[in-house]
């Protein structure tokens, strides 16, 4: 069975900030503040793909109610 790609890499973001969690915990004082980017990444990944998402919504209900007002 094949994988999509877009589901495998649907994963990176939680990854990076798990990532980012165990570092910080896990590791001494003066490593935790490497950790920081890689967890700011992450969310920030997953931010953009919600705004994208609920834009993209946006526009389709958009295009139904412009159509809707033609008939």
């Amino acid at each position: 069975m094949k994988m999509n790609k877009s589901f495998i890499l649907s994963f990176v973001a939680p990854f990076m900030i798990l990532t980012s969690a165990i570092g910080s915990v896990v590791s001494q004082n003066s490593r935790k503040i490497f950790y920081f980017p890689l967890g700011l990444m992450g969310v920030s990944i997953i931010l953009e793909k919600d705004l994208r998402r609920r834009f993209d919504r946006k526009n389709i209900l958009n295009k139904i109610k412009s159509y809707q007002k033609v008939k």
